[in-house]
């Protein structure tokens, strides 16, 4: 048995001004065969659960053809978009005949060519290798999915832990999916329920309520005798296409009518819960204000606003200018901001440094930072993780990286690249442990979770502004579903006993 595997993961954020172009495509690197194995073979991502799963199949050869990930951001261009199609189904064409087809992809990438990009690639890819090939696609939960990747797939399945700490449990099940068809111990049959929902970030968590409940009903459906999977994706509020929001997943062993039933009532409960699924965050000051009084630390302050795991630039400044402004410091953070990167470079560690930090990148995250202080470390912003993070990541870069502290008691991590504060290895590979630290301020809402929750006193989300605001009535949507919930709620919704072009 042959099975090729290649794809592409990007989050695209479509009110996000950085656009993900070609250059950056390449710039975070593109990888060709057995360098895709070097890379994620002994990580948690979801390209490990394949070799976990086949790795003992002597009659199966599994073959990495070509992957690219990239930091979320705006949406892809239209080169880069050709590109990565180009490779991804060229590499296919060129290398075959095979068996199946894994695709490790987001399902949340929106393109200046496609908005729907992960399903049109899904829907390319099955005109190449025609009906008999089996297709399995790997999705993050925050996928936006699509009829078309549900159509062009025999399998789907997507992260079930927000923070993602399964990725890799979710494509072993898959491949295990994949190998039993090809036995014929299996006959995959598909149903995929949409209802107009959309989650608010906040309430995304997959251990906290109400989403925990929703998640404990399809663990308990994946009991019922004939299901082989039952998946609940969260979706990305922040594409605006059609297929933004909510969608629930069963897989049955020929079976469709109860395929249809199991997503059906999933996704009922989800539709009862759904004004619970709208959360809120904590003002600036309030969150400053309580940290700064707290007893026992770190307090873990999370940047909503600028949550770089949903595509802003990392560089937001708000709560920095609102601490000074209270007359509180002791805060420690990572800041994106590769022009002051290159000159503390140029002043060498020990040197005295006075610039403007952050609030570049857009007028959407605040204004420049004003610093006086001291570098203290300059290095290359490569890190490893040895545990369980967001992605199951294992290697990590931030681009060269300076760790600056200022007179007023502000200690900055300065990274060429949009880092994400995914692992406390981050601030240990420039000698600051987060342990110790007084206030952490993190950018995302729930990938540091993993890292930061075992060490946060008390964790608080902030209402700050950005691309990724939690504040979706923020932001003017031109391509979404309406009505949908929350932004219409008056929108009724009931299990579709027609809708069979969701079934395959």
């Amino acid at each position: 048995m042959r099975i090729g595997y290649a794809g592409f993961q990007h989050e695209s954020n479509s009110f996000a001004h950085v656009p993900a172009s070609l250059d950056k495509w390449k710039e975070a690197g593109i990888l060709y065969g057995d360098a895709i194995r070097a890379e994620y073979e002994t990580s948690q991502a979801t390209i490990a659960g394949y070799y976990q799963r086949l790795r003992d199949e002597p009659e199966v050869e599994l073959v990495p053809l070509v992957f690219a990930r990239l930091t979320p951001s705006g949406q892809m261009t239209h080169e880069a978009t050709e590109f990565l199609f180009r490779e991804i189904l060229e590499s296919i064409s060129t290398n075959g005949p095979w068996d199946a087809i894994f695709l490790p992809l987001h399902g949340a990438a929106v393109s200046d060519l496609y908005r729907d990009a992960d399903g049109e690639l899904v829907r390319q890819v099955r005109n190449l290798v025609g009906p008999d090939v089996i297709i399995a696609t790997s999705l993050d939960m925050h996928a936006n999915v699509s009829e078309k990747i549900v159509k062009y797939s025999d399998v789907v399945t997507a992260y079930q832990t927000n923070p993602h700490i399964d990725p890799d449990k979710q494509a072993f099940m898959a491949a295990d999916m994949v190998l039993r068809t090809y036995r014929g111990e299996i006959r995959p049959s598909m149903f995929m329920a949409a209802p107009p929902l959309s989650v608010n970030i906040l309430s995304q968590g997959t251990s906290d309520e109400p989403m925990a409940s929703i998640l404990r009903l399809a663990e308990t459906a994946r009991a019922i005798p004939g299901i082989l999977y039952v998946g609940v994706v969260e979706g990305y509020p922040y594409s605006d296409v059609e297929e933004m929001g909510m969608t629930f997943i069963a897989i049955t062993d020929d079976n469709p009518d109860l395929a249809k039933a199991v997503a059906n009532e999933v996704a009922s409960l989800s539709w009862q819960l759904r004004e619970e699924l709208q959360g809120g965050a904590v003002a600036i000051d309030v969150a400053l204000k309580e940290a700064s009084e707290a007893t026992a630390f770190p307090i873990v302050l999370f940047d909503v606003g600028d949550n770089i795991g949903a595509g802003t630039p990392g560089d937001s400044t708000f709560i920095l200018h609102a601490a000074r402004k209270l007359g509180i410091s002791e805060i420690t953070q990572a800041l994106c901001d590769p022009e002051i990167v290159v000159l503390c470079q140029e002043l060498g560690v020990g040197s005295h440094i006075s610039a403007s930090v952050g609030g570049k990148a857009d007028s959407m995250h605040g204004e420049p930072f004003d610093i006086e202080g001291k570098v203290i470390a300059l290095v290359d912003g490569r890190y490893e993780e040895p545990k369980a993070s967001h992605g199951g990541f294992r290697f990590y870069d931030d681009g060269k990286s300076a760790l600056v502290k200022t007179e007023d008691g502000f200690t900055l991590l300065l990274t060429t690249l949009p880092a994400m504060s995914s692992s406390l290895e981050q601030f240990r590979s420039v000698g600051i442990d987060p342990v110790l630290q007084k206030i952490m301020v993190v950018k995302g809402v729930h990938s540091p979770r993993p890292a930061y929750e075992p060490i946060a006193a008390k964790m608080i989300w902030l209402a700050t502004p950005g691309a990724s605001s939690a504040d979706l009535s923020t932001f003017v949507y031109k391509h979404r579903r309406i009505p949908m919930y929350p932004f219409e709620e008056e929108t009724v919704w009931a299990p579709s006993e027609t809708n069979e072009e969701r079934l395959t």
